[in-house]
């Protein structure tokens, strides 16, 4: 590390995180927040993050405090004058830490706005984040677009001097065998078909008759509020998956995911778990680059229609999402089919490669 580097990390007591979500996002925090840990032992580690996603940090062993916010109600004009309160609290609670660093790995205005309030002396984000978040940084790394997420986050962490030629996911304690595992056959696959984008969506009749074809029965994923999604893939199943949407918590996917032999998925949340877990992962991809928010790791399969228009980075959205609609069930079972014949000579390989 150079002396200028060693000079704003000697003393480190207090560091505050801003990640708020999403859950996929904090997943990809996790090495980020091991490899600061490591570097630091006995620095205290707070974390802000979004209401909702508190109970996947609840009781983190390396985090001391979580500054728990409502940003999904902010954005109510109804309640204004509350959320002016809330916002309130939070500067002056920040201010009153008197954290160290302070470090963005979201990289938005209110993100950024967030950091300003730690009023920590050492403030990191990235250089290309989004929405003039930048100006409320002391310090503006250099965080490839063209790389994952978590090699981003990690880059911070380097940064700072840590070591990072480990990624780890030091996870929050969960129940290794929460109720819902008693409903769940010896062996199975997993299938999630929510995403945070109607783009981003393989159609659920699709996933039902891919459950149909595979030799493994199927346990479907997904929220409470996105049940009817998960009832239309079992319906088309062939009697062949189960639905257990609404039935877990965050922490509950954990093992829930940990004993499934396979994922298959959109580009969504509990697919980095998966990918965390070693779980071989095969994630269809629409419009995003999974370069960048694919299951990281070389044991998964990208599945994503070649098509000049992806990955896209349009902000109108498309009449029609060709790179969904038209990936074909076939194509995806042959996909899944190919992967899982070759793990029986070697290890997943994924279909992409990161630089």
């Amino acid at each position: 590390m150079a002396d200028a580097q060693k000079d704003l990390f000697g003393r480190v007591n207090r560091i505050l995180i801003v990640k708020p979500s999403a859950l996929g996002d904090i997943v990809h925090s996790m090495p980020f927040l091991y490899a600061v840990k490591k570097r630091f032992p006995w620095a205290r580690i707070d974390w802000v993050v979004a209401h909702g996603l508190h109970t996947f940090l609840a009781g983190h062993p390396m985090i001391n405090r979580l500054w728990v916010i409502k940003k999904d109600e902010w954005k109510k004009l109804g309640r204004l004058r509350l959320t002016l309160k809330e916002i309130n609290d939070l500067r002056r609670g920040l201010a009153e830490q008197h954290y160290d660093v302070c470090i963005d790995l979201s990289g938005l205005f209110r993100s950024g706005v967030i950091s300003a309030f730690s009023k920590a002396p050492v403030r990191l984000g990235f250089k290309e984040s989004d929405e003039g978040s930048s100006l409320f940084y002391t310090h503006k790394i250099h965080g490839s677009m063209n790389i994952h997420a978590i090699d981003r986050y990690l880059g911070i962490a380097r940064f700072m001097g840590c070591a990072v030629d480990t990624v780890a996911y030091p996870f929050a304690p969960y129940n290794p065998v929460p109720d819902i595992m008693k409903e769940l056959p010896d062996q199975y696959a997993i299938i999630c078909p929510s995403a945070g984008k109607p783009a981003n969506r393989w159609q659920a009749s699709k996933f039902g008759a891919l459950a149909s074809m595979l030799d493994l029965p199927v346990v479907v994923i997904a929220s409470a509020s996105e049940s009817d999604i998960a009832l239309e893939v079992v319906k088309s199943s062939k009697g062949n998956a189960l639905s257990i949407a609404g039935k877990t918590g965050l922490k509950d996917l954990l093992p829930v995911i940990g004993k499934s032999r396979y994922f298959i998925c959109n580009d969504t949340g509990p697919m980095h778990i998966a990918a965390a877990l070693d779980v071989p992962v095969f994630a269809i991809f629409g419009p995003a680059n999974p370069v960048r928010t694919g299951p990281y790791g070389f044991i998964h399969t990208v599945i994503q229609k070649d098509l000049d228009c992806s990955p896209c980075y349009a902000h109108t959205p498309c009449r029609r999402y060709r790179c969904m609609e038209d990936l074909t069930v076939a194509e995806v079972f042959d996909n899944i089919q190919y992967a899982l014949r070759k793990t029986r000579k070697t290890p997943y390989e994924s279909v992409y490669s990161r630089e």
